[in-house]
């Protein structure tokens, strides 16, 4: 199995199913983690060096930090429903509860932090959303955490993809740092399929082709992607969702297209058939 590949894990003490950190990802800024909180129950987190972007996958719950409360959040029982989720940003050095009033997912980013942000609810009002694509290429993007709202290192992001459809493609990368036309950014996808049997194809490669994996990614897995060109391909059948973490030393989406793939963004695509 590919080592850009964390496989969803049975439920720890604190409901933990998938955890990500510098240290297990061998790189420097990108923390992730997901909990399934059942109703009633109650999870305690401290933010220490780092920014927290705490987004409620499905379910709804109270959220509590040391100067502020957040009761009663959440919406969407599926993130298939497809309507924008309520999260919650938290700045380093605070004090986080979070209490499950029904069945809940918590995806849990962090990223470091030394700025002096207050904490903030996201609403799913406060969430850009924007169809990107054409042809079999298209998606459907929430925008939770983007580089233009306030924050000192996480962009977050939430992207929809029909059965038979690709995103993050065409391929693009963003692994250069102080080059004039990308930044760096390490970054994680959270993925869920719907009907959740299913499984999506990703692939993490380098122009060099020293990093080439192609991974079957099921259900709550999660890919790392510490460099190089990342697309996502679905299959017959089962639609996706993915969340996806960046952070890095520039907190900026700037990134560079494959070449070979670029003119999928042209007009010579779709292609016309007779």
């Amino acid at each position: 199995m590919s080592s850009l590949l964390a496989k969803c894990q049975p439920s720890d003490a604190d409901g933990r199913i998938q955890h990500i950190s510098p240290e297990n990802a061998g790189w420097r800024f990108v923390g992730f983690d997901v909990y399934h909180l059942i109703a009633g129950k109650t999870l305690v987190l401290d933010s220490a060096d780092n920014e927290l972007c705490l987004v409620l996958i499905a379910g709804v719950g109270s959220v509590s930090t040391r100067r502020a409360e957040y009761p009663h959040i959440g919406k969407r029982m599926s993130p298939f429903e497809r309507i924008p989720p309520y999260s919650v940003y938290v700045p380093h050095h605070d004090h986080v509860k979070v209490v499950a009033e029904t069945d809940l997912e918590l995806a849990v980013c962090r990223a470091p932090s030394r700025g002096h942000l207050p904490s903030r609810l996201i609403t799913p009002a406060d969430v850009g959303v924007e169809r990107r694509g054409k042809g079999r290429n298209q998606r459907l993007v929430h925008n939770i955490l983007p580089d233009n709202k306030p924050a000192d290192s996480l962009l977050v992001v939430e992207v929809y993809t029909d059965e038979g459809n690709t995103s993050s493609y065409p391929s693009h990368k963003h692994d250069q740092e102080n080059a004039t036309d990308e930044t760096y950014l390490e970054e994680t996808y959270y993925h869920r399929l719907n009907p959740e049997q299913g499984f999506c194809i990703q692939r993490v490669y380098t122009d060099d082709r020293s990093l080439d994996e192609c991974m079957p990614v099921y259900n709550r897995d999660v890919v790392k992607v510490p460099k190089g060109y990342h697309p996502v391909a679905t299959l017959a059948g089962y639609d996706s969702y993915y969340l996806n973490v960046m952070a890095g030393p520039v907190r900026l989406w700037k990134f560079t297209w494959e070449k070979d793939h670029a003119w999928i963004n042209s007009d010579q695509y779709p292609i016309e058939k007779n």
